[in-house]
């Protein structure tokens, strides 16, 4: 597919469709508004018509279109992991990092974002296809990518325009393409269709150079250039090919990482600004990290009591994208980096953060013989109790969708204070930009759930980190919460439902003295022995979970090593008959006059 024709809704145009004298005229148009709340205010014009081709009629899709689909982004850093998604999906064609960069518009000398991976790359049909809408070849249920919206989406809301170069080998045949999504070019050339320059170059041997692909000959082919040369950052068709060519070599502790002969780089530029005017991402503040701009989670100083909670990657993630790039995936794929601004991001494992995590089974009813399981750690945070952090971390297919879920404003005794839990969620489906899940019924149960987990958790756990213990009537067991070993008889109800109608007792918080025989003691001391006494049970029943399982290994060597014994007894009666059988056929003599006849 060289080039794509008539739009329908799921499809873009190129250049090269429209004839010299069917392309406007620039017009008097107003600029676009660089705040990008408010660069959809603008009326759209009349002349836009379906087109009839082959006695159908197909819809064309305005520039419009372009802002409200970035509108789903309400968070400037989810626009950001789309990117980064289309990046790990490229793993299973070579992709060992993502690179994200601040760099400067050659044009005027304003910041633009760059977004570079050493991915497989896409050949012509593949970027058409990719800055078409709704189009997505992702089928591998590992692929984080599934709509075919992501790359619109993300750099219509982090910029005005994008440019991308993508090189990729097919057949032993080595092409480049350069294409052009514009915002500023469609509004200010009173475009009434989205219209993409995009030109091709093939590798040629015999001159060791990329020669451009005339499949619809040299006049589109300099239509679509002189496109890419007005409105893109680089003026000349050798920047833009040197761009195309560039190696990225970046040095992190004598570590280096170069582009190969494939992948893809993105250049966004025309970057928008905040309701307040000024740039929203914030590339000063610190030279190793991107920041969003003016955030109210950025901590100011003052109070030191609070530090502790606004620099915990609970907070920060909010406006840091180094700490919500750590946490983006719960597992990276071996031998691939995640490196922003020449730093590789160090993947953050929020399990490793919890004291006294356990593992929670939950088994989802769904239609269908299909079974899931799902896996819940949960645990204490580190500082516990002193820190107000709980809530959980929802991953689906590796990548997170809710960041501390179910987190809420806590006071020093409230119940889940702390509680912080860690699960992969692949039974049911994200909304379209990845920060949320679909409102259904499934979901809800989870949530439900969720909730029931953290409140038991709490309560059968609070004395670990200094609370009193809280003991109700028909709350499960904390064997139970581990792993629930059997239903429980409908009669008697749930142990959350139980536990919700008795009164809330009285929590005593870890600051207050308890106690005995009269006699103060250190709240030190109780709170150690409590520990010691909760530790003690957990290894009493992990003790006989181990005799157990020792028992049944011992039982099973026993039974391999008879066998074992019984085989080498069968292999050396056949040996000594084949050593029978041998000698024998030698001492009888060959009768030739008998095997003639």
């Amino acid at each position: 597919m060289g080039s794509l024709n008539a739009l329908d809704l799921s499809s873009v145009d190129t250049v090269n469709q429209l004839s010299p004298s069917s392309q406007p005229e620039a017009s008097s148009a107003v600029p676009i508004f660089r705040q990008f709340w408010k660069a959809g205010n603008y009326e759209v014009g009349k002349r836009l018509d379906s087109t009839k081709q082959d006695g159908n009629y197909q819809l064309c899709v305005h520039p419009m279109f372009l802002h409200s689909n970035a509108t789903s982004h309400k968070w400037v850093f989810g626009a950001i992991a789309e990117l980064v998604d289309n990046a790990i999906d490229e793993v299973r064609n070579g992709a060992t990092f993502v690179y994200i960069d601040k760099i400067s518009n050659p044009r005027d000398g304003s910041p633009a974002l760059l977004i570079q991976d050493d991915g497989g790359g896409m050949d012509r049909e593949a970027v058409r296809r990719c800055m078409s809408f709704g189009f997505s070849d992702k089928q591998s249920k590992h692929a984080i990518g599934q709509y075919g919206n992501g790359f619109k989406t993300g750099c219509m809301r982090l910029g005005a325009d994008v440019i991308v170069f993508t090189r990729n080998m097919k057949n032993r045949t080595l092409t480049q393409s350069i294409g052009l999504l514009s915002y500023t070019f469609l509004r200010q050339m009173d475009y009434e269709r989205i219209v993409v320059p995009m030109v091709d170059y093939e590798f040629k041997s015999s001159t060791n150079t990329f020669g451009p692909i005339l499949e619809h000959g040299k006049e589109q082919f300099a239509s679509n250039l002189s496109m890419l040369l007005k409105w893109s950052p680089y003026g000349t068709e050798e920047e833009l090919l040197q761009q195309a060519e560039k190696k990225l070599a970046v040095v992190q502790k004598k570590h280096i990482v170069r582009v190969g002969h494939h992948g893809t780089r993105m250049v966004i530029y025309n970057l928008w600004l905040n309701n307040d005017g000024a740039m929203e991402l914030d590339f000063d503040s610190d030279h190793e990290d991107i920041y969003i701009n003016g955030h109210p989670k950025i901590f100011q100083g003052g109070d030191s009591t609070k530090s502790s909670f606004h620099q915990h990657i609970a907070n920060r993630y909010h406006y840091s994208l180094r700490a919500y790039l750590s946490i983006l995936y719960r597992r990276l794929p071996q031998c691939f980096n995640v490196i922003l601004r020449g730093i590789i991001v160090q993947h953050h494992n929020i399990v490793s953060d919890l004291k006294f995590p356990e593992i929670i089974l939950y088994k989802p009813h769904q239609t269908g013989n299909t079974e899931v399981v799902v896996v819940t750690t949960i645990g204490f945070v580190k500082d516990a109790p002193n820190l107000s952090v709980e809530g959980y971390c929802i991953y689906h297919r590796n990548r997170l969708i809710l960041p501390f879920w179910l987190g809420r404003k806590v006071t020093t005794n409230s119940v889940g204070r702390g509680v912080v839990g860690v699960l992969e969620a692949n039974f049911i489906e994200p909304t379209h930009n990845k920060q949320e899940f679909e409102k259904t019924s499934l979901f809800q149960k989870l949530d439900d759930r969720l909730k029931q987990m953290k409140d038991e958790y709490w309560r059968l756990h609070c004395e670990l980190i200094g609370y009193k213990a809280v003991r109700k009537t028909g709350l499960t067991s904390w064997q139970d919460i581990v792993v629930p070993k059997r239903k429980r008889s409908t009669k008697s109800g749930t142990g959350s439902q139980q536990g919700s109608s008795m009164k809330r007792k009285e929590l005593t918080p870890p600051e207050t003295n308890a106690n005995h025989h009269g006699k103060s003691q250190p709240v030190g001391k109780i709170v150690e022995n409590q520990v010691e006494d909760s530790q003690i049970r957990i290894l009493m029943v992990e003790n006989k979970r181990l005799q157990s399982k020792a028992l049944d290994l011992e039982k099973q060597e026993k039974k391999l090593n008879m066998k074992v014994q019984q085989l080498r007894i069968e292999l050396q009666n056949a040996q000594h008959e084949y050593t029978l059988l041998l000698q024998e056929s030698r001492s009888l003599p060959f009768d030739w006059l008998d095997y003639l006849m």
